[in-house]
């Protein structure tokens, strides 16, 4: 009788918290830590109930000499270890919910928002994997013999935790590697990288590997120890604008003042250039050709992609079309 009244009042004393924290959230929610109660109360809900109740029940048991209460004891201590880590994942979840919420949505920001979501998501998914291990190790401690069995493979047998710790390393070493690329500034969520020749924009930074989705819609799957330990380019690290250029050999004959005029209509008529910067160089010569080069802003990678891809078309069919004579050729000289 004395449990079903404590496990009673437990269960008005949730309802009575949950009417009165909605409440309070109501009333406190006009001012400015609205963005957080209300997430918050409505995700936490149901655990914050089991957590209490769990408890309760916990601590209504009597110590009897009824072979069941040790047992029911030890189902509500698992009970109530379970209930509180699902209690802090909520919490934590939302945590990161109402912080992506809260970053600011305009391009000034753009590369702080993408830091922001490198780091606050690995740094979510970190805690939630270290809260659910620690839930599980308190677990399996109530069970006497996982525990007996665990201290002493722990003790004699060091070769089996030597294995362990081996197939353990890469791993262990990639989710390391996770938080070190996450607030290491050298890569972030959206920006444009060339790894390995390959070109493509950052889809996900997880604790142990990245994602990259390539320009033709690939996924390259890549571990986090990859851009810990080999080079790659980052086009977007500063700045989301990216300067793309082209390179056309022509012949020596070539006049690059009606060239240089052909590429300006191209990229002023072109709606991918960002209206910031342009040139036409010749930036090298061979026995044969003359190399031009044209170099062009553009608002992103893949706008920088499109233009170049434009630019060269436009002017190869200039060439084609109304100076065939300044393309390359092969001169010989006759020797009579």
């Amino acid at each position: 009788m004395r449990t079903a009244l404590i496990v009673v009042a437990a269960l008005a004393t949730a309802v009575v918290v949950d009417l009165v924290s909605g409440m309070v959230v109501r009333r406190v929610a006009r001012g400015r830590y609205r963005w957080l109660l209300e997430p918050l109360r409505h995700a936490c809900r149901r655990p914050a109930a089991a957590l209490l109740l769990v408890g309760a029940l916990y601590y209504a048991l009597p110590l009897g000499p009824a072979e069941w209460q040790p047992h029911l004891r030890h189902v509500a201590r698992v009970a109530l270890v379970i209930s509180g880590a699902w209690l802090v994942n909520k919490a934590l979840h939302v945590a990161e919910a109402v912080a992506f919420s809260r970053l600011p949505g305009d391009a000034v920001a753009s590369r702080r928002v993408r830091r922001a979501r490198t780091q606050i998501r690995p740094m979510r998914r970190l805690t939630v994997a270290v809260v659910t291990i620690v839930a599980i190790g308190l677990i399996l401690i109530t069970f006497r013999p996982v525990r007996l069995f665990g201290v002493s493979v722990l003790t004699s047998a060091g070769v089996v935790g030597a294995l362990i710790g081996l197939s353990a390393r890469t791993a262990l070493g990639n989710a390391f590697a996770g938080v070190q690329v996450a607030f290491a500034d050298g890569l972030h969520v959206g920006d444009v990288l060339v790894v390995d020749g390959e070109w493509g924009r950052v889809e996900e930074v997880k604790l142990t590997n990245v994602v990259i989705r390539l320009w033709d819609e690939r996924m390259l799957i890549l571990p986090t120890t990859y851009f810990t330990e080999r080079p790659f380019q980052n086009w977007t690290r500063n700045e989301s604008r990216v300067v793309g250029k082209i390179q056309i050999h022509v012949d020596h004959t070539a006049d690059l003042d009606d060239l240089r005029r052909e590429a300006r209509r191209l990229v002023e008529s072109s709606p991918l250039w960002d209206r910031d910067q342009w040139v036409l160089q010749m930036v090298d010569s061979t026995p044969q050709t003359a190399v031009i080069q044209v170099q062009a802003s553009a608002a992103d990678g893949a706008s920088a992609w499109d233009l170049r891809c434009d630019l060269r078309e436009g002017l190869v069919s200039y060439l084609r079309d109304h100076h065939p004579q300044w393309l390359p050729r092969t001169r010989g000289q006759y020797q009579p």
